[in-house]
């Protein structure tokens, strides 16, 4: 989720919990107040991330499409390369995806499963015998946290 569109569901949360409270105790005001921050563990991989990113010619980003860490940490890295590819498990690879590559990265958000991303590398080597035929200068590389 962009910046942008966060602030605009902030917004619109704000004005959503202030028009219940004030409808349930009309008698009070309550002076309602939200922090836009973001946890601990994805701000501690932003740089991490965005540097990882940078580095290889495509990402993977492995994690649940309904995790809100996961979904911060991938714009984080698309804003770095914009072929960064969000998948919540190996199925979702896409061929096109691995044309003229020499790097691919494989990351995740804070609770995505080691394993899960291992099952991605190895789904990559073991689908595209392209890139076993480039093994030399081919770079499949796993970040975690």
């Amino acid at each position: 989720m962009d910046k942008p569109t966060f602030r605009k569901l902030k917004e619109e949360l704000q004005k959503r919990v202030h028009e219940l409270v004030i409808g349930s105790i009309e008698d009070e005001a309550i002076d309602f107040h939200a922090k836009d921050t973001i946890c601990g563990q994805v701000s501690g991989r932003e740089k991490k991330i965005r540097e990882f990113a940078a580095a290889h010619d495509i990402v993977l980003f492995v994690a649940g499409r309904h995790s809100s860490n996961g979904k911060v940490l991938f714009e984080i890295a698309r804003e770095a390369n914009p072929r960064v590819f969000f998948v919540e498990d190996a199925f979702e690879l896409e061929p096109a995806w691995f044309e003229d590559v020499d790097t691919v990265g494989i990351t995740g958000a804070t609770s995505t499963p080691q394993w899960l991303m291992e099952q991605v590398k190895e789904a990559i080597e073991g689908r595209f015998p392209e890139a076993e035929k480039r093994k030399k200068r081919e770079t499949v590389e796993a970040i975690t946290k």
